[in-house]
């Protein structure tokens, strides 16, 4: 859930209710805040995508972003996604991660363990479809490049993704 700002932009029309998957008290208050100012119900899970304590098979749809850059045991979260979510759902994720420049890499290989410090678990060289495929999931679309900012921290991935043939 993060900070809540993407809740604005959730299609009202096509949205009933948002579970907000969030481990951090502080983050979660603050989105406590975006959550008042949308049509729709918002319920915040005090818990990470390691271990999601919620049903199988309950979700459409799951929303992913800026998130795999912290998580410690990113295939162990896509699993518990890929559990969570219905026969037919699909995953939406933006993640920055691995840029396709060696020299870019090569500077996200060398500042990594600083910058993992400082930036609150956050890793800048992670291979972002690598680990989406890894999770158990078939990416269906995805598009990449540099957003403006610093570029070590600035290669974002986005797109969907679902279980391979529908299966589980």
């Amino acid at each position: 859930m993060g900070s809540g700002l993407n809740l604005p932009f959730y299609d009202a029309r096509r949205v009933r209710k948002v579970w907000g998957l969030e481990p951090s008290p502080e983050m979660s208050k603050t989105a406590a805040a975006a959550a008042e100012a949308v049509p729709f119900d918002v319920e915040f899970v005090a818990a990470g995508g390691e271990q999601i304590p919620l049903d199988s098979e309950s979700f459409d749809t799951v929303l992913m972003t800026f998130t795999l850059c912290t998580i410690p045991d990113t295939e162990r979260a896509l699993r518990e996604i890929a559990r969570v979510l219905k026969r037919g759902g699909q995953l939406l994720f933006c993640e920055h991660g691995a840029a396709p420049d060696a020299g870019v890499r090569r500077w996200q290989n060398r500042i990594n363990p600083l910058w993992r410090q400082l930036a609150g678990g956050c890793h800048l060289n992670r291979d972002i479809p690598g680990l989406i495929r890894h999770g158990g999931f078939e990416i269906t679309r995805m598009d990449t490049m540099y957003i403006p900012g610093w570029r070590p921290a600035s290669f974002n991935y986005w797109g969907t993704a679902g279980h391979p043939c529908g299966e589980r």
